[in-house]
């Protein structure tokens, strides 16, 4: 889809990725897992920007700013996929389709792990293939048709 601009969201956390449990999320940086996604997303003619946050507040504020600059986002939410209202009502907010990734099968982890508040407003969810969560999370957006998702 020529002429796409994708936003990839980290929350929490995901600026220790590859010094923090390396049995649960793997040895790639961040950084590494950016580059991942740039690759990816230039095979699909997509640009992308990326953005972190240890902040609710912060990834609050760039997905509203990504109103009317991006076609969609790619969110790995951290912790914050569990209990953050602010977050799912600004993904909600803005109408744009967002798909959430997470490195590890947060199905297979602790019970509070098994809610995400952000994923009855996102057009799908990608967990427990690694860094690879982060390309498929990209590539299933890519193939969804983008346009203003509607609740």
């Amino acid at each position: 889809m020529p002429g796409k601009r994708v936003a990839v969201i980290h929350g929490p956390n995901l600026n220790l990725l590859g010094r923090r449990e390396i049995g649960i999320y793997g040895g790639k940086t961040m950084e590494q897992i950016n580059e991942e996604v740039r690759r990816e997303a230039e095979k699909l003619h997509v640009e992308v920007e990326f953005f972190q946050s240890n902040s609710e507040g912060g990834l609050v504020d760039y997905i509203h700013s990504c109103l009317g600059r991006v076609d969609g986002i790619v969110i790995n939410a951290g912790a914050y996929t569990h209990y953050s209202v602010a977050l799912r009502d600004a993904i909600s907010g803005v109408k744009i389709p967002t798909v959430e990734v997470h490195i590890s099968n947060i199905y297979k982890r602790e019970p509070f792990r098994h809610v995400s508040l952000i994923a009855p407003v996102c057009v799908g969810q990608v967990c427990g293939f690694g860094s690879h969560s982060y390309v498929l999370g990209l590539r299933a957006l890519m193939e969804e048709r983008i346009e203003p998702w509607l609740p």
